[in-house]
């Protein structure tokens, strides 16, 4: 059965030059040019017996004029025609981007990525438009309608074809959702959220910085508490208490590492804080954990008694010669680290780290918290949104990167019949994220607990589905492992040159729509899509809290009396609660 039925009206030329998958197509006459459009579908034939058919996209539509010398008019003296004419060579240039054959077993034409053979030279080229158009997005938007697909919207060039991605590869080769501020970034991510919350056991935790999901009625809200917080308990406010710091997360919240006794400081504050986590495990009766633990491991310890430890090695004395005192080792080395201590221990903004309620330090605190933050059983849990907008921007990175590290190892340390797949919603990463060249030590550390997840987290069943409007500033490594990419609108050229570095070089033409493209129209592309194509992407049912303000509409508005003593009162007491 024929997959397509062409007439004269979608002949566009024939093959005049192939070179992979790139192709060049000779058009005969300006007429048949006007049919080719840029980001265009057209077909065509393979040789032989089968009804194979060849897909590109027209990328580049040229009308060359060359001017040739007619030797035949200049020999005739005095002709009008003396010297050159002009030529006019017409030629289209595709890339192809796969191949639809007719399945007789299966009674239906399928599409496949893969190129097995390129067209002949002389191969006609046909457009595809009107009916032929429609059947064919038919086809592509049939295959990829399974039960572990996510409908992602319409496509551009047919918006009666739904466009859906698979939802195993998406997540599986991470992805990377970009665009400009306005472009409908938090759209797509809610409607992606939205889909997954309807299956019966997904599992998304989502990093909110700014609050925008903090509405989501089908996601279950964490929050790190503000200063107005400390000492409340409730399920909604997740405290992160200091003790779940690895060690190099705790050298970069307090050692300066340009100090000269910062190597005195390291191994001091090491050693004491495993002497104080022994305490802890033997009057907990922990023999194994005991006996197998490190310095990383997360087990609580008592900060104060850290301080005075090394208040105490800082302040020393020893015996000395002729009765005489003299200063002990260590006397005067950790003045500096003292400070630091003493200060961020009483910063009311890092007091969900230091200033946790009792319960919070107990031995089983952590097990209490991984619940809320990996549960996927409960009604209501598979969307995890944790607010970090309370946290001070020094911190950030290293809280984020906290956060993620103790869900995959956990995941890690899960026996794997028993793992359940879950994935990290970055969103603004390039805050948490950047690029490590020239990064401070606490950037350092949440840079390298992502950069693990995106190399190795696919074998443990962790993927990371990163949001940015810069992703000139996103960490490359951690772009680089994204198979899947959705691109929405990018005006900056530095952004689209790093989109550019993330496409397979035969589809890099596609990126020149990306400063063009309407809000909430994305160019999709990589494993999980069988269609390299630009989707209008479905608007959620509830959208974020990310809604660019009309400022001339505001400023119309007659406006309420202002209060600005609450405003003032609420920068004091860093909270916006009454």
């Amino acid at each position: 059965m024929p997959v397509f039925t062409f007439d004269k009206s979608h002949v566009l030329g024939t093959v005049r030059e192939v070179d992979t998958r790139k192709v060049s197509i000779h058009v005969k006459s300006d007429e048949d040019l006007r049919k080719a459009k840029v980001g265009q579908l057209v077909a065509l034939k393979l040789s032989g017996a089968l009804e194979v058919w060849l897909i590109g996209f027209i990328e580049k539509v040229v009308k060359s004029v060359a001017f040739v010398e007619d030797e035949a008019a200049t020999e005739t003296e005095g002709s009008e025609l003396e010297g050159p004419t002009e030529t006019v060579v017409n030629f289209v240039r595709l890339t192809l981007v796969g191949s639809i054959a007719w399945d007789a077993g299966k009674k239906k034409a399928i599409f496949s990525r893969s190129l097995t053979q390129v067209p002949d030279i002389e191969t006609e080229c046909f457009v595809l438009n009107d009916k032929q158009l429609e059947n064919f997005m038919s086809v592509i938007s049939s295959e990829g309608d399974t039960k572990h697909s996510i409908e992602l919207g319409k496509y551009t060039i047919d918006e009666s074809a739904k466009a859906f991605v698979d939802g195993n590869k998406l997540f599986q080769r991470h992805a990377a959702l970009l665009g400009s501020t306005g472009s409908g970034k938090s759209w797509a991510v809610a409607s992606i959220l939205e889909r997954a919350a309807k299956l019966p056991s997904s599992n998304l935790i989502v990093f909110d910085l700014h609050g925008e999901y903090r509405k989501l009625s089908y996601a279950r809200h964490l929050r790190i508490p503000g200063p107005e917080d400390l000492g409340k308990t409730s399920a909604e406010i997740l405290y992160l208490p200091y003790w779940m710091l690895n060690a190099e997360e705790l050298q970069a919240m307090f050692i300066d590492r340009s100090e000269f006794s910062a190597h005195n400081q390291v191994m001091k504050f090491q050693d004491i804080v495993v002497e104080d986590k022994k305490r802890v495990l033997t009057g907990e009766k922990k023999k194994e954990v005991l006996a197998a633990f490190t310095l990383d491991s997360p087990v609580p310890f008592e900060i104060n008694n850290v301080v005075a430890e090394l208040r105490r090695l800082n302040e020393e004395m020893q015996p000395g010669a002729n009765g005489k005192e003299k200063k002990g080792d260590f006397n005067g080395m950790f003045s500096r680290l003292l400070v630091r201590l003493e200060s961020k221990l009483s910063d009311r903004r890092y007091g969900f780290l230091f200033q946790s309620p009792a319960v919070e330090n107990a031995y089983d605190a952590m097990a209490k918290n991984i619940s809320k933050l990996m549960d996927y059983h409960t009604a209501g849990a598979q969307i995890k949104v944790i607010d970090f907008s309370e946290v001070p921007a020094d911190i950030l990175p290293i809280i984020v990167g906290l956060v993620a590290r103790i869900i995959y190892q956990v995941q890690f340390w899960t026996n794997p019949e028993n793992r359940r797949p879950l994935a990290f919603v970055c969103d603004e990463a390039h805050l948490y994220l950047p690029k490590k060249d020239g990064r401070n030590p606490v950037e350092q550390r949440a840079i390298e607990a992502f950069e693990k997840i995106a190399k190795e987290g696919r074998k443990y069943g962790v993927s990371l589905l990163i949001v940015s409007q810069r992703p000139s500033d996103v960490s490359d490594t951690v772009l680089s492992q994204c198979n899947n990419v959705v691109a929405l609108r990018l005006t900056n050229g530095e952004d689209q040159a790093t989109v550019r570095k993330l496409m397979p070089e035969s589809l890099e033409s596609l990126l020149d729509t990306l400063p063009v493209m309407d809000i909430g129209e994305a160019l999709v592309v990589g494993d999980a899509v069988l269609l390299p194509s630009r989707i209008h992407i479905d608007p959620p049912s509830e959208a974020p809290l990310s809604s660019t303000i009309d400022f001339w509409t505001k400023w119309q508005e007659k406006p309420k009396a202002p209060d600005f003593v609450q405003s003032v009162e609420n920068m004091r007491k860093q909270g916006r609660g009454v």
